[in-house]
């Protein structure tokens, strides 16, 4: 078979190169485009068997309609909302997602925006960098003792529990479509979102992107939680309503926050009224900003090749 007339994949994103080889070796030749927009995918979709995305490709109906050779989808990561599930079964298109291949990452980065948060780090870093030696500004405050809800029991949020072995929290788990989920986790209490609101000094978020899931932290949602609060949220930025989370800031309600995703990530799109939002929460000293890389790492880009590269391969 000349290499014509292989079976092709396009590459979206910036992957390890062992996807690259392994779908080679299987038979596949491979256009290696990192860098490619939405709008020239596109157009050139109909050529390929294969495709391999990341959240900035969004394939819906049109975009299913127009690849007419589809066989597969390999998804970067975890999150389903960018392609159209029950459109692509349809279509005879098999998904395959790696949302075992970062978590492990998206867990240590919550743990160390958390940490990083409560004893004050970057600001005292910054400080001592400017000569400035503030001790008693820069008292932070301890993990042990807290209660911590984990809202999202899938891959990331019991990566998050296991990591939190050692610290001394109690820490409260809730998945809405989930039993006995916890059972080998002895130190995770499966809970109801009552007792989150009722105990919860910490929340952190590991839900999908979903039409039941979107905006559903609004100001009601703060206004359940009977302490004070520090908030994580390593998932998916739509979740969180951003107008509501500065007035529960302003109001004490939420007294730390880590967010590594937002309602918008692309601050050049930013709408009037989303740049005045954004830059008030971008200037508050409690809040700590990642820029959507929770699941970034060295490992996680080989694990997620590895793993999606084995689902492929049982088609």
């Amino acid at each position: 078979m000349t290499e014509q007339e292989l079976p092709k994949v396009l590459i979206t994103d910036g992957v390890h190169d062992l996807l690259i080889n392994g779908l080679k070796t299987a038979g596949y030749y491979c256009d290696y485009m990192p860098s490619i927009s939405l709008e020239e995918v596109r157009t050139i979709i109909h050529q390929y068997q294969g495709i391999i995305i990341n959240s900035k490709i969004i394939v819906d109906r049109s975009f299913l309609d127009r690849a007419t050779q589809l066989k597969f989808i390999g998804r970067l990561g975890s999150g389903l909302e960018i392609i159209d599930l029950e459109y692509a079964k349809v279509k005879g298109v098999a998904v395959h997602r790696a949302p075992d291949g970062n978590c492990d990452a998206v867990a240590e980065h919550a743990m160390g925006m958390l940490l990083s948060l409560a004893i004050n780090l970057r600001q005292a870093d910054w400080q001592v960098r400017q000569k400035k030696w503030e001790r008693e500004q820069n008292r932070g405050w301890e993990l042990m003792g807290k209660t911590i809800g984990i809202v999202g029991f899938g891959y990331t949020g019991r990566a998050l529990a296991q990591r939190l072995i050692g610290f001394g929290l109690k820490v409260l788990a809730y998945d809405k479509y989930k039993t006995d989920y916890a059972k080998e986790m002895p130190h995770v209490v499966e809970a109801t979102m009552e007792q989150i609101y009722q105990e919860a000094d910490i929340l952190s978020l590991h839900l999908p992107s979903t039409p039941e899931t979107k905006g559903m932290v609004d100001w009601q949602y703060w206004e359940n939680f009977k302490k004070t609060l520090v908030v994580v949220n390593t998932s998916r930025g739509n979740i969180i309503q951003t107008k509501p989370l500065l007035s529960a800031l302003d109001s004490g309600k939420i007294i730390g926050a880590c967010l590594d995703v937002f309602e918008n990530e692309k601050p050049l799109t930013y709408t009037q009224q989303e740049d005045l939002l954004f830059q008030d929460l971008f200037e508050r000293e409690n809040v700590l900003l990642t820029p959507h890389i929770a699941g970034w790492t060295v490992e996680s880009k080989e694990r997620l090749a590895k793993l999606l590269l084995d689902r492929i391969m049982k088609l």
